[in-house]
């Protein structure tokens, strides 16, 4: 028997949201409760309604990462002949490399040294270098392996970001087709209003639904909220393709501050709910927390992987985007809300047209008792 099969769903490629649904607090919310049972119909909402769902006192947890023009066109030269690959950055390393998986990697190997060139419209690359002068920047391969590279740059720390400003572009998710690449919309719709620290390559996606009107909406009725970072990584989007136990999960780095950690240990000193944006917040709490749920200021990677039989010391609820079939992320909220309550709850939302995915609409989903 396949032990993904009950993590496995049909959803309709209609029901994959290309674009977000604009204003942002337009898109409609699914809430899953604690008290139904697992075929009970969850209540169907606006995500302008959040006032009305959470209560006076909860706290929420924000992932405040922001983008980066993570994809990278490259050139391999090699006894004078070249060939074009293409980059995704996934994480930078200890020792001042980058982790990156690469498309075409047949074509490179240890040693090798790539050339860039200014992000063009389109995606007519070919071996061929493009017409101009090459950026000043280059790389060096120092590791390669079943398309993961390890690639020191030849700048890094502001000159880096500059860099990726110049030849870089948003890596969106495979499933959101631009046959000209990401338009200038995405740049804006694919980060949140809040983002402040760079490093990810995805975005924390629950957050964008939320604007400065609404959050000022909530803070007016007494739901505060606070920031942990997680910069997400180019992994988020891979399937489990057989046993979860044999699935590996890719670190990502994150840090909670003293700040967060005790703003979040007050209020639920007071009983107030924790209630993480998106699934990146409550991976990172997750991480940091105790068997009583207290939360430590924490900095690292986390490869923590939730699933069906672990148990959640620190988030009473989860608002997250809907998750992609056999993904670990939809094993995380399978083991957060429950997962027949969670299977039933995907079928009521294809069933009602909502939408999927990272541009899609939102769940607000209470801890399985």
């Amino acid at each position: 028997m396949d032990p993904m099969q009950v993590f496995d769903f049909h959803l309709p490629s209609e029901q994959i949201a290309l674009n977000p649904a604009s204003p942002r607090e337009s898109g409609r919310l699914l809430h899953v409760l604690s008290s139904q049972n697992d075929t009970q119909s969850p209540d169907l909402h606006f995500v302008r309604d959040l006032p009305k769902l959470l209560k006076k006192g909860d706290l929420l947890v924000f992932n405040d990462t922001k983008v980066i023009p993570a994809k990278i066109q490259a050139w391999r030269t090699r006894n004078e002949q070249t060939a074009h690959v293409e980059l995704t950055l996934d994480r930078p390393l200890p020792n001042g490399a980058w982790r990156v998986l690469v498309r075409n990697a047949k074509r490179l190997k240890k040693e090798d040294t790539l050339s860039f060139f200014p992000a063009i419209a389109g995606n007519k690359y070919g071996a061929t270098l493009p017409e101009g002068k090459p950026d000043p920047v280059s790389a060096k391969i120092s590791d390669i392996d079943q398309g993961v590279a390890e690639i020191i740059f030849s700048v890094s720390g502001t000159d880096f970001h500059n860099f990726l400003c110049r030849v870089g572009k948003l890596a969106l998710p495979p499933y959101i087709e631009r046959p000209q690449g990401p338009t200038l919309e995405d740049e804006q719709n694919y980060q949140t209003v809040f983002a402040k620290k760079e490093g990810a390559v995805a975005a924390p996606t629950a957050s964008l639904h939320f604007t400065d009107s609404l959050l000022e909406t909530l803070k007016a009725i007494g739901i505060d909220w606070t920031f942990v970072t997680l910069h997400v990584g180019a992994g988020t989007f891979l399937p489990v393709h057989d046993s979860p136990d044999e699935h590996v999960m890719h670190p990502e780095w994150g840090e909670i501050s003293k700040e967060s950690a005790d703003k979040i240990n007050q209020a639920r000193s007071k009983g107030a709910r924790i209630i993480p944006v998106g699934t990146t917040s409550l991976r990172l709490l997750e991480s940091a927390a105790t068997k009583t749920g207290k939360i430590q200021p924490w900095t690292g990677e986390t490869a923590i992987f939730l699933r069906p039989g672990c148990e959640f010391h620190a988030a009473d609820a989860l608002l997250t985007n809907f998750h992609l079939p056999r993904s670990t992320l939809f094993m995380l909220v399978c083991a957060f809300a429950g997962t027949e309550k969670m299977r039933h709850a995907y079928q009521y939302a294809i069933k009602n047209n909502l939408r999927f995915y990272s541009y899609g609409d939102l769940c607000l989903l209470e801890k399985n008792k």
